[in-house]
């Protein structure tokens, strides 16, 4: 059985910096949203290595330097790039911007949120979006 996706209402444009990230909290699940200046991208929070904070890391091109021991992971793949003997990745996120407002694609969390947000067949309605996800500035 495969799970419904739906997009997930983040926060506006400029509440996430030129090339910074930012935690959210969709559910149970944490995703770090990265500015890249033309675009969003969304991966997991955890690097693979010892579950440090990826949206706090530096942004170096369309990665992020993991700020515990610089494990270099990208954000387009979520496939970790340094050091490179190492086959561990993250889970990426398809992004998009309506309105000036950052959308993030997840799978849906519960049969009970989908009925809180009264969800509909992507198919049918392809801008349907559950309500917004509790955003978190990293620490400076």
């Amino acid at each position: 059985m495969s799970r419904q996706k739906a997009w997930v209402r983040i926060t506006e444009c400029e509440n996430i910096p030129l090339r910074e990230g930012r935690s959210v909290r969709v559910g149970d699940r944490e995703i770090a949203v990265f500015n890249l200046g033309d675009r969003f991208l969304a991966i997991d929070n955890r690097c693979p290595h010892s579950g440090g904070p990826l949206c706090d890391g530096m942004v170096s091109g369309p990665a992020v330097v993991c700020p515990l021991h610089s494990w270099k992971v990208s954000l387009h793949t979520g496939e970790v790039l340094r050091p490179t003997q190492v086959l561990s990745c993250v889970e990426t996120f398809p992004t998009r911007v309506e309105n000036g407002i950052v959308l993030l694609q997840i799978a849906s969390l519960s049969a009970a949120e989908d009925a809180e947000a009264s969800m509909v067949n992507s198919a049918e309605m392809p801008s349907e979006v559950l309500p917004e996800a509790s955003v978190t500035a990293g620490a400076d």
